[in-house]
This record gives structure tokens, C-alpha cells and sequence, in this order.
């Protein structure tokens, strides 16, 4: 499989796919530097993921056809081979041969799974003298290039690390069936704005809450404003408790949990003006 890939300006820049979100127009750039030679991907939920798009911008991308889907998953890039045209020396055939087969070929070069001519490999994989000098050029320059790659490396393992904070660590229902995911980074969020609350075990009750309460589950829109408004009364929940043996002066301050050493100075205070009191009745 080649590790370079191309892309054509009439279709990156079209009306179409610039009104689509910035994470759905990285998607599809993504999906076709993984892609094989033929413009298959085996894993679009796992690039999904990789590069932190949500399953709409993958949804998106098949409702306007910039790519297409078989039953078992595997997803072609449509506008394939208008973007590229691989060397014989280059070309390695998919592994997905039933669904290629399926494929038919428009006149503008796009995939279509309903009209069109059967694929022509011929013509698909071309190879001028200059691609020739080109492939021996590259080929003596690869050891310079490979020297470089333990640098790449390095920034890949950065990259995981960071994903790893995307990982979805559990998912609340929406109202369309569709799962709101909460990721690692999104939790911390979450708790450095409501640090009074375990926001983990908080989020755990709101999944079991929208799952009992179908009627009641929000649009991914509104998640945030949900997830926001139980923290901040869980929150107040738990000052209202904090401040139920301290003063009644105190309380009505809504300020959070006095400290001990506070508590003992109100008590020492206390008891001198009930001394006091006592000594003007006398």
C-alpha cells in the first residue's frame, strides 16, 4: 500500500464538503491516508475514534456520499479514483474483492454501487517513464528519510498517550437511541468545575437516571446543560448537608464547610458572651 495519497480540488472544494464541520472534513482526510489502494477501509469506527470525531461526522460523510458502506462495515472512499492514480510498482489490490466487485464506475471516475461501468483496472493503475526516475529517486533517498522516522515515532507515542484521554469511559442514552460518550478528558473537566462532587459516580447516576427515564432523555445538544445543572445540584446538595451543625448565622451564609479550628473559635466565643450574660444578670 502506498504512503502517499492525493486529493482532488474539485471535490475538497466543493460547497458540499466545506459545509460540513471542520471534525467531519478531518475525518475524511484521515480516512484516506489509512485507506488501501483501492479506497477501502476496514476500521472507520476505530479512525473515528483515533482522531477524536464523533459518529456523526462519520455519519455525515456516508449521508452525503464522500463514501460509501457494505453490510459488514467496511466503507470506500466514493470520489477514490479522481483523487489518485497509483503506479503498477505501487498498486496493491484490496483484500475486499466481494465488495469491489460490487462497485461500478461513473463517467467522472466516482464509485457507485447503482450505475455505471464495471471497474477497469487498466486504466486505474498507470505508469509513465517519469514515475519510473521517480520511484529509483525515492528509493535512494529512503535511507536519508528513515533516519528521521525514530523522531516521528516519538510523536505518535505523544499523540496515543493523548488519546488515551479520549477513550470513552461510559456513554448515557439520548433520546434518539444514539450514546452520548463521556470521555477521560471530559470527566476532568467536569470535576475541576464541581470539585465538591465525585463527578464519575455523579455521571454512573445519570446514566442509570436518562436509562429508567426514556421519556425524559435529552438531545445531544442539551447534554451538557444537563450533565451541568445535576453537578450543580448535586453540588448544593452536598453544602446544604455540610452546614447543618454549624451555626444559624453561619448557614445562612451559603458559605461551604467551616473548618474545625473556625468551629472551635465560634464555640470559645459562644461561651464568653454566655459568661458575660450571665454576669450582667447577676
Amino acid at each position: 500500500m502506498a504512503n502517499k495519497r492525493m486529493f482532488a480540488m474539485q471535490i475538497v472544494d466543493s460547497d458540499a464538503f466545506l459545509d460540513m464541520p471542520l471534525s467531519a472534513q478531518c475525518l475524511y482526510f484521515h480516512l484516506n491516508m489509512r485507506a488501501d489502494d483501492d479506497g477501502f477501509v476496514g476500521n472507520p469506527k476505530r479512525i473515528q475514534r483515533l482522531i477524536g470525531a464523533s459518529t456523526d461526522d462519520l455519519k455525515l460523510l456516508i449521508a452525503k456520499s464522500f463514501v460509501l458502506t457494505f453490510d459488514n462495515g467496511v466503507i470506500v472512499i466514493k470520489h477514490w479514483r479522481m483523487h489518485n492514480t497509483l503506479s503498477s510498482s505501487r498498486y496493491t489490490e484490496t483484500v475486499y474483492k466481494d465488495e469491489k466487485n460490487s462497485l461500478l464506475l461513473k463517467d467522472n471516475k466516482s464509485y457507485s454501487l447503482t450505475s455505471g461501468t464495471p471497474l477497469n483496472d487498466a486504466k486505474y493503475i498507470e505508469m509513465s517513464k517519469r514515475q519510473v526516475r521517480r520511484t529509483i529517486d525515492e528509493h535512494q533517498t529512503n535511507t536519508d528519510i528513515d533516519i528521521g522516522l525514530d523522531i516521528d515515532l516519538d510523536k505518535e507515542k505523544e499523540i496515543l498517550k493523548e488519546k488515551e484521554s479520549e477513550t470513552p469511559i461510559l456513554s448515557m442514552m439520548l433520546e434518539t437511541g444514539d450514546a452520548y460518550e463521556i470521555t477521560e478528558s471530559m470527566r476532568k473537566d467536569w470535576q475541576q468545575l464541581h470539585p465538591q462532587v465525585d463527578v464519575l459516580k455523579e455521571m454512573q447516576a445519570m446514566k442509570a437516571w436518562l436509562y429508567a427515564n426514556p421519556t425524559k432523555r435529552k438531545t445531544r445538544r442539551g447534554m451538557k446543560r444537563f450533565i451541568n445543572g445535576w453537578l450543580t445540584r448535586s453540588t448544593r446538595e452536598n453544602n446544604n448537608h455540610a452546614v447543618e451543625d454549624v451555626p444559624e448565622w453561619y448557614a445562612d451564609t451559603k458559605q461551604t464547610e467551616p473548618s474545625p479550628e473556625l468551629l472551635e473559635r465560634i464555640r470559645k466565643i459562644q461561651k464568653e458572651l454566655g459568661e458575660e450574660k450571665n454576669e450582667v444578670q447577676d
